[in-house]
């Protein structure tokens, strides 16, 4: 088991790995919209699910790893309200990757995240 952290993603906020790998399992922890030298998370819940998505491909390549390797994604969020924008970026992040099948995924709504994020997403890849 190899516990990650990776480099152009800002270290985690608390006392977890961003990432390890278990042989052919790339574990993710929860991604907020932070960025490194960034003060403030964007208010707007597509920002934030843009900048989640990004973070995420960087993991998953420097695990040498690729989006297509995604099996499962945890999403939660402080407003399902919200859900519609949320897909729309979600399934364009997975189009232009070149997937058809999509991951298995949950939803949930929470009633806080951590710094006031709107939607903090963790995922799980399986590389043959």
């Amino acid at each position: 088991m190899k516990h990650k952290n990776k480099k152009n993603i800002p270290c985690p906020i608390g006392p977890y790995s961003q990432s390890i790998l278990i042989e052919k399992f790339l574990l993710i922890s929860g991604q907020i919209a932070n960025e490194i030298n960034e003060k403030k998370i964007p208010e707007d819940i597509e920002q934030q699910t843009e900048i989640i998505l990004k973070k995420i491909k960087i993991i998953l390549k420097q695990s040498n790893f690729e989006v297509k390797n995604i099996i499962k994604t945890s999403i939660f969020m402080t407003n399902l309200t919200e859900i519609n924008k949320v897909n729309k970026i979600y399934e364009s992040f997975f189009t232009k990757n070149f997937i058809t099948n999509f991951p298995t995924r949950s939803c949930v709504e929470v009633s806080s995240l951590p710094k006031n994020s709107k939607i903090e997403i963790e995922t799980m890849a399986y590389k043959k």
